[in-house]
């Protein structure tokens, strides 16, 4: 029904992601390049049938496209009182480090992890403690021990997670949810959940959302959600976080207000009310094509390029490649890949301990675009 196939020409848009060289090809930042379902584009087109774009407010609509969109799809029900907005998950983060934190404090994370997390950190004065995560050539696990050595023997009030992983791709069970959970509460650690990619899954395979998990994660948490990276949003600014604790909420609530991050564009009630009430058979086809992609460079890679491995992840749009028998870090392969065809490449260095071996490509584009890809990577390949 809907057309992933199609190649848009973003150059010459002011696109972050395009604005490189004619020859190359933009498979880094987590940006897609599908156009956005129609039925947002119309509810764009009857927004700009009134002519005037000042300050605006959150309609109930927007409370209940939230609300709706989580009990049906994730088995989760929100309250209303306890969802706000804010213009960003990132710019979310940030403020839950300034204001529940302070200079010198440890924030704990598992690595390698989402590279932001780590600006949203040092940029504030505070301290990255990083927990590295068990790799067995495979998979990712986490090493509980490690991590609750961490917990009691920092000076850290804050974990972030990413759930689904960024950049692994890997989706958390219950079990370690939970685990995550009871550790950080026994130890006073308040849990902050970035489940932006919560809705780019394989088909079939579910994710859990922290606060669903049990008491103590739903009443130690803050959960950060937006409809941006599903529905190919991001530059409209909009997201919301949850927290069901009422002190909680009501300190991240004074947070975002003080860094002037709580109130709406123009555009953004209108986006995620469209995208979480009428965007579901697109969302669903857009898995299936993203899944089918995942196979594709996973056979690619295996048949044509076999010194570079595909970490399966059933979540997000992002693929953690183990370049680990190229014996080159990184940063250094990133750039080498990129001179030599012109394919650019996230170094997984930028993600923390344990990716120095690792790249992150995203697959979110035509097949036509992704067979570009990878047969740029192979000719890097064979210059080698």
């Amino acid at each position: 029904m809907y057309d992933f196939d199609k190649i848009i020409d973003r150059r010459g848009t002011d696109s972050f992601k395009w604005d490189i060289a004619e020859n190359e090809l933009p498979m880094w930042v987590a940006d897609m390049d599908f156009a956005a379902a129609p039925e947002i584009v119309e509810a764009f087109a009857e927004r700009l049938k009134h002519p005037v774009f000042g300050y605006g407010k959150l309609p109930n609509e927007w409370y209940e496209a939230y609300i709706s969109w989580w009990k049906k799809r994730h088995h989760f029900e929100m309250r209303k009182d306890n969802l706000i907005f804010c213009s960003g998950v990132v710019p979310g983060i940030t403020s839950v480090i300034r204001h529940f934190t302070v200079p010198g404090d440890n924030i704990v994370m598992l690595t390698p992890t989402y590279n932001h997390f780590y600006n949203c950190i040092d940029g504030n004065g505070r301290k990255v403690l990083e927990v590295e995560m068990d790799y067995n050539g495979q998979a990712y696990s986490i090493d509980f021990e490690k991590l609750e050595n961490a917990l009691k023997n920092s000076s850290a009030n804050i974990m972030i997670i990413s759930n689904p992983q960024n950049p692994t791709g890997n989706v958390w069970n219950k079990d370690d949810l939970e685990r995550i959970g009871e550790l950080c509460w026994k130890y006073g650690i308040v849990v902050i959940s970035d489940e932006i990619h919560c809705d780019i899954m394989t088909p079939g395979v579910e994710y859990t959302p922290f606060a669903a998990v049990s008491d103590i994660c739903r009443n130690n948490s803050i959960t950060f959600i937006a409809p941006t990276k599903a529905f190919n949003l991001a530059g409209l600014q909009t997201a919301a976080a949850y927290a069901e604790n009422c002190n909680l909420k009501n300190k991240l609530e004074k947070a975002v207000e003080k860094d002037e991050i709580s109130m709406p564009n123009s555009f953004a009630s209108t986006a995620t009310i469209a995208a979480f009430t009428k965007g579901e058979a697109w969302l669903n086809e857009l898995n299936e094509y993203i899944y089918q992609n995942k196979l594709i460079v996973k056979k690619y890679l295996k048949t044509e390029i076999p010194q570079i491995k595909l970490v399966w992840g059933d979540g997000t749009y992002l693929l953690w490649l183990d370049c680990s028998s190229v014996n080159m870090d990184s940063k250094r392969l990133a750039a080498e890949i990129r001179k030599t065809t012109g394919l650019y490449l996230m170094a997984g260095s930028h993600y923390g301990k344990g990716g120095k071996n690792f790249l992150r490509m995203n697959i979110a584009c035509p097949k036509s675009m992704l067979f570009d890809g990878l047969e740029r990577l192979k000719k890097w390949e064979e210059k080698i």
